[in-house]
């Protein structure tokens, strides 16, 4: 079991263990290490660090840049850019992996690392194993230094990149989009990318001071892009968390489209022009309106655990192309390797484009069910599984429900919280289970 490693790389508070630059120092290092025992051939492996907005991202750069040098490994920087920029980069130079310096949506006073394999995806538990052995032991200077570089046309790379990922052909002349950048990693590359197709875009969230990643802005906290589209008479509007991995749109009358409704648009042009779509993976949080609508259209659906590793894992297993999650965090694998924010927007905007009807008429075709989350602290998540009242709470809250519903408790992979998900035909009794199964979870002081 790793020590370091969550299900989505490693975050925290800064200058608490493990967020200290000694300890991305350490890692910098480690992660050398194991690169340089898998090199085949005589050249130093190459490593490319970019990263998000955060002021704390300069000092962790530094740390893990000299940690990889001192491992004998190249470091390539990009500054900053999005997490699905890293993934790709790290294809196109051929590098031996990306780290990205990001904590996603989680305020500027967290931050985290991502890494990245040499095909463009999340390092194997066996990999993350390796690392973290390697941190136990002392370091040690390699006998030939690594060599740091900037590499300049990375944003231009990337830029393209995403406009490749449409028919060539595809445009967005003629409609009008309200971008929401985080005043994160998308700040630069997103509207570039948009107007690049033809849109006329008006952005916000597009001016980092190292402070404000995610601070009333971006696709957890969606008010602020609700307000523009319906200032400026957007067609539609487009909202990215801090490192550019997930998106969220609003349409024109100002509501907010989650993760679960871009993929079902997604899913239902995909079904009508690809004739190898097979299916969509959502997980254990997906709306049940959404796997229903699924249904409706003959669309496959598999849920799986929650966290972008385990959807992918899913998608892989049955040859798919398309899942994700409700937090709008989609993986469209015909054109990337991970969870990229700026091509799931383009690919729903393909349908929204293809349909020639408004976002506002075409989300109509899922009705999503009422859905309840409260995060309740929790220091012991393993214990959740064994606890008396709270496992007679759950199976009280499962009765109510019955079969129009369904009930979730799951320890969040990245906070110390467990996340308390009810959902069902009624609004009301929903909210009135959730609210009791969250406090049987506190009361137990787990």
């Amino acid at each position: 079991m790793q020590k370091y490693f969550g299900t989505d790389g490693i975050r925290g508070l800064v200058g608490e263990a493990p967020i200290t630059p000694e300890f991305f120092l350490k890692l910098g290092w480690a992660v050398g290490r194991v690169l340089a025992k898998n090199k085949v051939g005589g050249a130093p492996a190459m490593v490319i660090i970019g990263k998000d907005t955060r002021i704390s991202g300069y000092m962790f750069e530094a740390a893990l840049e000299s940690g990889l040098i001192a491992a004998g490994v190249d470091v390539g920087l990009v500054g900053p850019m999005p997490t699905p920029a890293i993934a790709y980069l790290t294809r196109t130079f051929q590098a031996a992996a990306g780290i990205v310096i990001s904590a996603s949506h989680n305020p500027y006073t967290d931050n985290g690392i991502k890494l990245f394999g040499s095909q463009g995806t999340k390092l194997g538990d066996e990999v993350e194993l390796a690392i973290e052995a390697e941190l136990e032991k002392p370091m040690q200077t390699a006998q030939k230094l690594g060599k740091a570089r900037r590499l300049e046309d990375a944003e231009g790379r990337y830029i393209e990149f995403c406009k490749g990922s449409v028919p060539w052909g595809f445009n967005l002349e003629g409609l009008n989009i309200a971008l929401d950048c985080a005043n994160g990693a998308t700040y630069s590359v997103a509207p570039k990318v948009f107007r690049e197709l033809g849109a006329n875009v008006t952005s916000i969230g597009i001016a980092p001071d190292g402070l404000n990643i995610n601070l009333d802005c971006g696709s957890t906290k969606m008010k602020a892009l609700q307000r523009h589209v319906l200032e400026t008479h957007a067609d539609l509007g487009v909202a990215f968390d801090g490192d550019g991995d997930r998106v969220m749109f609003v349409d024109d009358q100002g509501e907010v489209l989650d993760g679960d409704q871009l993929l079902y648009l997604i899913a239902t042009y995909k079904s009508q022009h690809n004739d190898d779509f097979k299916g969509v993976v959502g997980t254990l949080m997906s709306n049940f309106g959404f796997e229903v609508a699924l249904k409706k259209l003959d669309i496959p659906f598999i849920r799986a655990n929650v966290g972008d590793r385990y959807v992918i894992e899913e998608m892989n297993k049955n040859d798919w192309t398309l899942g994700g999650e409700s937090s709008g965090h989609i993986v469209c694998r015909c054109a990337t390797t991970t969870g990229d924010g700026i091509i799931a927007a383009l690919q729903a905007l393909l349908a929204v484009k293809s349909s020639d009807k408004p976002l506002g008429i075409l989300k109509q075709g899922m009705q999503k069910m009422p859905q309840v989350m409260i995060n309740v602290p929790c220091t012991d998540k393993a214990a959740l599984n064994t606890n008396d009242s709270v496992k007679a709470a759950l199976a009280h809250a499962e009765l109510e429900l019955g079969d129009a519903g369904r009930v979730l408790l799951r320890p969040s992979g990245t906070e110390p919280v467990v996340r308390v998900m009810v959902e069902g035909k009624d609004q009301q009794q929903v909210q009135t289970v959730a609210e009791q199964l969250a406090a049987a979870v506190e009361e137990a002081r787990l």
